[in-house]
């Protein structure tokens, strides 16, 4: 019934909790999750995961917070995409959240990183996972200096503005909503998630982190997705079933590309203007 489309099952606070967290999905009616690579040391676990679990999904990148890491190139990433079951490249971005002591000019390497994340996901025709944190207009722009609207992908765990989301739907973007939207001082994003059109909605948990109300402050869980969901079907005035749909669907027609009439999901996944 529910999709969690973006979770961190390898990392240390959930990697040893695999057959309870399988379990509590199962029981939530989680039926799959797509697993994020965030390192390219850890995508040999993240692969491992979902061609272990006929429900889980990879994606394969390095995510921009991440330094002293090995650095990715295009070709090592278009190999690593070409592993069973990996449907995206990401998660990658800009995140200036943390810079210290340095300024966004500082932070050239990280462009650079997104750059080679989004030829490779051009190279092997997959969708993007978008990481961006007070970065808005720097991640846009790159993206249509790279043709990243050819393959699309989610901005995922969403929390910037109205204009913001307007522009990624723009660009054939889909939004991912994650725990937040539960927050009692997440109003404002609520009233984007009522904006942003049911057939570019996805959810997420975003596991370990962000644990919706009422877990919020413990470890997350893909089997936490369902209260997603109720926050962004509140939102809308739609029911949760409703929800649970779309977002599937959703999910289906951007990493599976499947689940629509012939021509239906690539037309899902084209930019398109909105009024």
């Amino acid at each position: 019934m529910f999709v969690d489309s973006h979770c961190h099952l390898t990392f240390s606070e959930l990697g040893t909790q695999l057959t309870q967290i399988r379990q509590a999905m199962s029981d939530a009616q989680v039926d799959r999750a797509l697993c994020i690579c965030t390192t390219m040391e850890e995508a040999p676990q993240v692969l491992a995961l979902a061609e272990q679990h006929d429900n889980f999904w990879a994606t394969v990148g390095v995510h921009p917070d991440n330094e002293g890491v090995t650095e990715p190139d295009v070709d090592a990433l278009v190999a690593l995409a070409g592993a069973p079951r990996v449907v995206a490249i990401g998660e990658t971005g800009l995140d200036y959240y943390r810079l210290g002591d340095r300024t966004p000019d500082q932070m050239e390497w990280q462009r650079q990183r997104f750059r080679a994340h989004i030829r490779a996901a051009r190279q092997a025709k997959l969708p993007l996972v978008i990481h961006t944190r007070s970065a808005a207009q720097d991640t846009l722009a790159l993206l249509m200096e790279e043709g990243a609207p050819e393959v699309g992908g989610v901005f995922h765990c969403f929390t910037e503005s109205a204009e913001v989301a307007r522009a990624a739907v723009d660009m054939g973007f889909f939004i991912s909503f994650s725990g937040i939207l539960t927050f009692k001082n997440a109003q404002e994003l609520r009233d984007v998630a009522a904006w942003v059109p049911l057939d570019r909605c996805l959810i997420e948990t975003d596991s370990p982190y962000l644990a919706p109300v009422p877990y919020r402050g413990k470890t997350n869980s893909p089997a936490y997705v369902p209260y997603v969901a109720k926050a962004l079907a509140q939102a809308k005035g739609l029911s949760v079933e409703e929800v649970a749909e779309a977002t599937s669907r959703n999910f289906e027609a951007l990493f599976l590309r499947k689940s629509a009439p012939l021509g239906d999901a690539e037309q899902l996944i084209k930019p398109r203007k909105l009024t």
